[in-house]
């Protein structure tokens, strides 16, 4: 199993004038001590008008700041949103070729479709039609990158022959991975042949493990990838924080790891709320709706860290515990454990001692 620093880019509020600009400044300086101290990789999210969860809008920047400060790191884009307008296929074919070459090779290409109605609704997005246009994305990019000149009529861009350039320095192309939630989900990742970015926080690794086995299951069988080549990594991602005792992980830990997947949850609710007003059943998105009647029950509030620990949802504690927490992980099936570091308001120098300890400490008994 590998390890990535995974962001979100959290603002925590009050904000001054420098908040954003200190938020970004640490996470480079966290991404090279992820260099420094053996991490595998650092990936981000892309997301848009999330006040306080994350400020994480245009990643492909950021990579490229930290690829000039690195040599050994994969860079993966955590996920790329794929419909339209967020990203236009072509776009996202040469933002990451161009990525891909000044780092040496290093990008995994993370595809997504989004899931708050802030994003949806801001950026005019019909969620039904996400994941068709998410697909006809991949392929396009897909075609962009293995072809000399591309051009495209699907039903929701069209361009005429056009040599897109630049390359990528991986060939065929950098992997290429697809990020779900729900069953349906995971067996579609599967059957296009993607690595699968299962995303779901609070839930605890044997659960995680049934929805990889569906994924295991279906990309065994995929015969026809909508890559150049069947990725057959699953990753996972889950809050992290590693101290020198329990209680210091823990006090360092607590507001933001209850905070994080209240929010979080609370945010795909919306979409529930929205599809409603539209008069639109959920169809692909109705895990939203579980998130929404979880919130209206009051049962997010009753996920307190106690809970997190006790069901191994989180990596928390000392780098003992941490071993033991991730041992799960990996007999879940997972092979890249990506680790949100900061999940809303944790201090830098604690972050830096998460990954030095585990750096250190942990990572090594994976090797």
């Amino acid at each position: 199993m590998q390890f990535a620093l995974f962001y979100e880019i959290p603002v925590a509020a009050p904000w001054d004038a420098g908040s954003e600009q200190r938020a970004y400044a640490d996470t480079i300086a966290q991404a090279v001590a992820g260099e420094r101290n053996g991490w595998d990789a650092f990936w981000t999210v892309e997301h848009h008008f999330l006040s306080e969860y994350s400020h994480c809008s245009n990643p492909e920047v950021l990579y490229g700041a930290i690829a000039a400060l690195t040599e050994r790191m994969r860079l993966g884009f955590g996920v790329r949103l794929m419909p339209k307008p967020y990203n236009h296929p072509v776009r996202t074919a040469e933002a990451a070729a161009v990525l891909d070459l000044i780092s040496g090779g290093r990008v995994e290409l993370g595809t997504g479709r989004s899931a708050t109605r802030l994003e949806l609704e801001g950026f005019g997005v019909d969620p039904h039609q996400t994941r068709q246009m998410w697909q006809e994305a991949i392929e396009h990019v897909v075609g962009c990158w293995t072809h000399d000149e591309y051009g495209f009529d699907g039903k929701y861009w069209q361009m005429p022959r056009r040599r897109v350039l630049p390359k990528p320095l991986q060939r065929p192309h950098p992997p290429i991975w697809g990020a779900t939630s729900s069953e349906d989900g995971h067996r579609q990742v599967g059957d296009l042949g993607l690595g699968l970015c299962s995303f779901a926080v609070g839930i605890p690794p044997e659960q995680v493990k049934e929805k990889i086995d569906i994924y295991r299951q279906a990309v065994r069988a995929c015969t026809k990838p909508v890559g150049a080549f069947v990725n057959d990594r699953a990753a996972t991602f889950t809050m992290t924080v590693c101290a020198p005792s329990e209680s210091e992980a823990w006090e360092t830990a607590r507001e933001s790891f209850e905070w994080y997947p209240k929010t979080g949850a609370r945010l795909i609710g919306t979409v529930a709320e929205w599809m409603a007003e539209r008069n639109q059943d959920l169809g692909n998105y109705a895990y939203a709706a579980d998130m929404r009647s979880h919130d209206q029950q009051g049962l997010l509030d009753l996920l307190s860290l106690e809970y997190l620990a006790e069901t191994g949802a989180c990596i928390l504690g000392t780098p003992e515990h941490c071993i033991e927490a991730c041992r799960r992980y990996e007999e879940a099936g997972v092979d890249l454990l990506l680790c949100l570091v900061n999940p809303y308001r944790i201090p830098h120098q604690a972050v830096m001692q998460t990954i030095e300890l585990m750096g250190r400490e942990v990572i090594p008994k994976f090797r």
